[in-house]
């Protein structure tokens, strides 16, 4: 998540400072219409900003997907510690009677197959609720971000912002707090899905 919102933010980054580029009046250029255009442009251009670590630590839904994560993988390693301790079981098994010698070399080959089939089944079962765990965390944490997207594009429609961006520290190294709206966002967020879950 942290990697993917990273690039996200650079190339937000990188088209904000094009646009800051584009609209800003080289030194010394006439007022004409150009430059009365770049101008008005400037003055209708409204950037916010909201803290992202801040909403992972406030935002209910975080809050409930981090539990549920903890949830999920405590049972994904409930499961796979249950099969391993079966497999340790058989294994401990077999050994004892191989060295009692009480396994016939059919027995012996049986056995064999046996410990393979139980481990091609443990690393195919891991992988498989490896798999469905990152498919359920992305899904959600795509879900977290449809929510704050729609509630920002809500929120926006009385602030009339042209860019809402994310702040992650090492991308930005200048922010005005005039315009933070984390807070704003965090209340709003927890408002419409708290109402949502009723």
């Amino acid at each position: 998540m942290n990697r993917g919102m990273l690039v996200w933010n650079g190339l937000l980054t990188l088209v904000c400072g094009f646009l800051l580029y584009q609209n800003w009046p080289a030194k010394g250029a006439s007022a004409g219409p150009l430059s009365t255009r770049a101008n008005s442009a400037q003055s209708d251009f409204r950037m916010a900003y909201f803290e992202m670590d801040s909403i992972a630590a406030h935002f209910d839904m975080v809050k409930e997907l981090k539990a549920e994560m903890t949830k999920r993988e405590d049972a994904i390693n409930a499961e796979l510690e249950g099969l391993g301790k079966n497999m340790q079981q058989k294994l401990s098994y077999y050994q004892q009677q191989a060295n009692t010698g009480a396994l016939s070399q059919e027995q012996s080959d049986a056995a064999s197959r046996e410990m393979r089939t139980l481990d091609d089944n443990l690393k195919s079962r891991k992988q498989a609720l490896e798999s469905d765990y990152s498919d359920y965390v992305l899904r959600r944490q795509n879900e977290i971000k449809s929510k704050i997207e729609d509630f920002l594009k809500e929120y926006n429609q009385k602030s009339a912002y042209t860019y809402i961006v994310s702040y992650e520290p090492g991308l930005f190294y200048y922010k005005d707090s005039a315009y933070n709206i984390t807070q704003n966002l965090i209340d709003g967020l927890n408002s419409q899905y708290t109402s949502q879950k009723k």
